[in-house]
């Protein structure tokens, strides 16, 4: 499997984008989308982006939130700042996850429209009867 290395002393601002796996030992700052590929954050990595990836291994500091269509892999090293929405996630003792996090199967990401939908309707039936329990 090939793989793509931003190094240590690499400074990258901008969209990155890619059709392989990315390793970053250094910083970057914007957004990365790897669809189908996997993104790892090495020990010395610092990323201030947005993520959107099949995959991201944690091992340095992210700032940034996160979409994985697998899995989120956060190591003991690693911290995370930011909302996450993936299929899987891992975290590790003594790493840092801080945000709202989403677990979603690929069941839930085909219905999801449908389900709102069905929400919405529920949720005015639930208001009504505060709204007159306030005006009683």
């Amino acid at each position: 499997m090939e793989q793509a290395t931003i190094g240590r002393s690499l400074v990258i601002k901008g969209e990155v984008s890619g059709s392989e796996c990315l390793y970053i030992d250094g910083h970057v700052e914007g957004s990365l989308h790897f669809a189908d590929n996997r993104v790892t954050i090495g020990r010395n990595g610092s990323v201030v982006a947005n993520i959107d990836a099949k995959e991201v291994v944690i091992m340095g500091s992210v700032k940034g939130n996160i979409q994985c269509t697998d899995r989120l892999d956060i190591r003991s090293e690693g911290s995370l700042i930011g909302d996450v929405v993936s299929q899987r996630i891992s975290v590790e003792d003594g790493a840092v996850l801080k945000g709202s996090v989403e677990v979603r199967s690929t069941q839930q990401k085909n219905e999801k429209p449908q389900t709102q939908a069905l929400a919405k309707p529920m949720a005015t039936e639930t208001e009504k009867p505060k709204a007159a329990a306030a005006g009683a």
